[in-house]
């Protein structure tokens, strides 16, 4: 697999990362703890079961939400 430094769109912000990469690898790369957040790739919920196998590619469109816990 060929790495290169492309874009994708994240929560509207446009952002360098080293792609193709799991969504779990692009997480953690983004100092994210996958099962703290959910994510939405191109308009699609993906299951945190999911993130280590589904990639994301240059241009695509996430958006990650941070799970809140509290009372």
């Amino acid at each position: 697999m060929n790495l290169s430094q492309e874009c994708i769109t994240a929560n509207g912000k446009e952002l360098k990362a080293n792609l193709p990469c799991s969504i779990e690898k692009f997480l953690l790369s983004q100092q994210l703890l996958p099962r703290s957040v959910v994510v939405e790739l191109n308009g699609e919920a993906v299951s945190p079961s999911e993130f280590s196998h589904r990639e994301v590619r240059s241009g695509d469109r996430l958006e990650i939400v941070k799970i809140v816990a509290g009372g």
